[in-house]
């Protein structure tokens, strides 16, 4: 057989397999979560059953599963809630192989972990994940570590920033494969100290960088301007968490950022802070930066874009338009054409608020998309507090009065400003699903109140500091002043003694874990203090000076939820939506609450986290609810519910489906992690019955 027919058999191979195949993130690098598999469809969905589980096995108190698994060649991969990872028949979710990155560790912190990217050439396939700072690649028919990539398998993400001392890099959502380059962005703390939040390419045979684009703009590079002359020496962040999408046709990356470090206050990043809160276009081979959109300027209420965009094609004014759709926290959907990035519907600067607290410098104007309209509620006034009982109401009338609330980009005061939707969106890192059957846009989207109060801080001008005073300048803004933390993202240090040593607790300030940063460069006497303060509330005086780039003239008092007397939601329902959104219009096809409480019976909307599937068989699938852990298929251009079954453990992880076998299965992790109940780590698979 000849080169070219072989070349032309392995692509058909590859495009069939993409037909049956979950071979990316999201389902494909286009990031629009849409399978064209119809065995399952609208007429028979009511059948559907559990086709097999498996249990990882590795749960711990508090943790959660969000992978959104590979599908390939009828192996199923995902990492497990302790990150290791695992290979499943795919039909049968038999074992195939387990890789565990830190056999026997004690487990220190929550970790987290989206998926994984998968790169193929010849008899060589490769998978790459990320365990803490590790970026790690195996060999994905054997789940080996591939001794070639890096340093015996592994590249460290703290190296190459060009920053002192190293802090905590990490990556809870997988990159993009293009060609031979592995494409990733990073996670890390939003506090200062913080790495930056840089997007790099790595060979995917040998680790090397490849190219590198700096978030915060050097010297000389575009948008320096816009920060404070050294800022790209100190500050950080204006990272990619939550994932990336893959024109391949057009070698087109498009690339979603957060907020820079500090989350709350600025003083010292005056400026509007590119590429902070920006959707990027870059030159995938290249990292060259092609066009860019900034979501907010200066962005001071924590509104990184918390999803990948998803590439759609549209009828736009008569026209069929490559487009490249972004949702928000804000409840915005923005889209833009892919190769210009000119907006597809209207978008206006309007003025805003200023702040009042010292040394911060608001931005004049943001933007404000016309179309579609937002996909949850923009202000919340006296009229919308929960009328759940009576004393329910009057306690949220009380609270809220104490606050500011004017919708909004309105600034954090000492008082409390509401922050609507809250700082878990609107849309969430779950993703949109995009169908190529009817241009809709599907969106889960949280409807929470939160509250943003700001303390001031005293600036340590001696050599001296003590565990307190240590632990109210570098951890209470997370975990609170008073230890009691901020649940679930955030947990309480109170009766930490019970579960930790005080080994466990400097190591985990030394090296940072997830979203917390590493506390090495205050020095092992402070780190010592805090953890005496923390553990046994001892208040030694150490030395200890801090670093006037990284002082915080004022940190928020903890992630507070605007919740009842009883641990509700203090505002009226929904408290959580699906929506379906007619991108070639900007109109809504539908909207419906989305989750339930289960003591109160009523449909109300509930947090939700993980995103929703779309198929050529007429179906959106998604889990998501927190509190129901109900896993559910509507009818997409309905949003009838067809089905629905309840998991073990709540479904906080976007599903998958494919076909083994001709048969279609739907996949989703199930874990839980969201609520007060336990945590689990389960992997279910429906189908229809034979």
């Amino acid at each position: 057989m000849n080169r070219k027919l072989v070349a032309l058999c392995l692509f058909a191979g590859l495009l069939w397999a993409d037909e049956v195949d979950w071979p990316a993130y999201g389902g494909g690098t286009d990031e629009i979560r849409y399978s064209k598999l119809d065995q399952i469809n609208t007429k028979n969905v009511g059948r559907l059953a559990v086709a097999w589980t498996f249990d990882t096995g590795d749960a711990f108190a508090g943790s959660e599963f969000q992978c959104n698994p590979l599908v390939i060649n009828g192996v199923l991969y995902s990492t497990t809630p302790k990150v290791n990872v695992v290979a499943l028949d795919a039909a049968s979710g038999k074992l195939l192989w387990r890789y565990d990155p830190n056999p026997g560790a004690h487990v220190l912190g929550k970790m987290r972990n989206r998926g994984m990217n998968f790169w193929a050439n010849g008899d060589q396939s490769r998978l790459f994940f990320t365990y803490r700072q590790y970026l790690i690649s195996l060999d994905a028919k054997t789940g080996k570590v591939d001794s070639a990539f890096g340093t015996d398998g592994k590249v460290d993400l703290r190296d190459d920033l060009g920053r002192e001392p190293r802090n905590m890099v990490s990556m809870t959502t997988p990159g993009v494969v293009y060609h031979d380059l592995l494409i990733v962005g990073s996670m890390m703390s939003e506090t200062l100290p913080a790495s930056p939040g840089d997007i790099r390419a790595y060979d995917v045979r040998t680790g090397k960088l490849r190219w590198t684009f700096h978030t915060i703009p050097r010297p000389g590079e575009f948008g320096y301007e816009t920060w404070p002359k050294d800022a790209w020496t100190y500050t950080g962040a204006a990272n990619d968490w939550s994932g990336m999408a893959l024109d391949e046709k057009r070698g087109l990356l498009f690339i979603p950022t957060g907020s820079a470090a500090f989350d709350f206050y600025g003083a010292n990043r005056v400026g509007d802070d590119l590429f902070a809160d920006c959707l990027l276009a870059l030159k995938a081979e290249t990292g060259e930066r092609v066009w860019h959109f900034q979501e907010v300027h200066h962005d001071i209420w924590d509104r990184d874009l918390p999803s990948p965009p998803s590439l759609v094609t549209v009828t736009h004014d008569g026209r069929r338009v490559d487009a490249v759709a972004q949702t928000t926290k804000s409840g915005y959907v923005y889209v833009f054409e892919r190769e210009t990035g000119k907006p597809l519907f209207p978008i206006e600067e309007r003025a805003v608020p200023t702040s009042e607290l010292a040394g911060e410098v608001t931005a004049k104007t943001q933007p404000f998309p016309l179309l579609p309209a937002p996909f949850a509620r923009q202000a919340l006034t006296e009229d919308m507090l929960t009328e759940r009982t009576p004393a329910a109401h009057e306690a949220a009338l009380a609270r809220f009065k104490k606050t500011l609330s004017a919708g909004q980009f309105v600034p954090a005061s000492t008082q409390g400003t509401i922050i609507f939707p809250g700082f878990d969106g609107g849309a969430e890192w779950g993703g949109s699903a995009f169908d190529p059957q009817t241009g809709l846009l599907y969106v889960n989207a949280n409807e929470m109140a939160w509250i943003l109060r700001m303390v001031e801080q005293h600036e340590n001008r001696t050599n001296e500091a003590s565990g307190k005073s240590l632990y109210m300048a570098n951890c209470a803004g997370c975990h609170r002043p008073d230890l009691s933390g901020g649940l679930p993202e955030f947990p309480s240090l109170k009766n930490l003694s019970a579960r930790y040593t005080d080994a466990d607790v400097m190591k985990l300030l030394q090296q940072g874990s997830g979203r917390m940063p590493a506390f090495a460069q205050i020095g092992n006497p402070a780190i010592k203090a805090i953890a005496e303060f923390v553990l046994n509330g001892e208040d030694t005086t150490v030395e200890s000076k801090q670093n006037p780039q990284l002082f915080m003239r004022y940190m928020n008092d903890g992630y507070n939820r605007f919740l009842d007397s009883e641990g509700y939601p203090a505002i009226k329902p929904p408290w959580g939506t699906l929506n379906a959104i007619n991108l070639n219009t900007g109109k809504y096809a539908w909207k419906i609450p989305f989750g339930e409480y289960p003591k109160l019976a009523a449909k109300t909307g509930s947090e939700n986290y993980g995103g929703p599937v779309v198929t050529a068989g007429g179906l959106v699938f998604i889990g998501a609810t927190s509190y129901d852990k109900k896993f559910h298929a509507f009818d997409k251009r309905t949003g009838q519910l067809l089905w629905e079954t309840t998991l073990p453990f709540a479904g906080n992880a976007t599903p998958a489906t494919y076909e083994v076998g001709g048969r279609q299965y739907v996949v989703i992790a199930a874990g839980g992690g969201k609520s007060p109940d336990p945590s689990g780590g389960t992997i279910v698979a429906f189908s229809l019955p034979r």
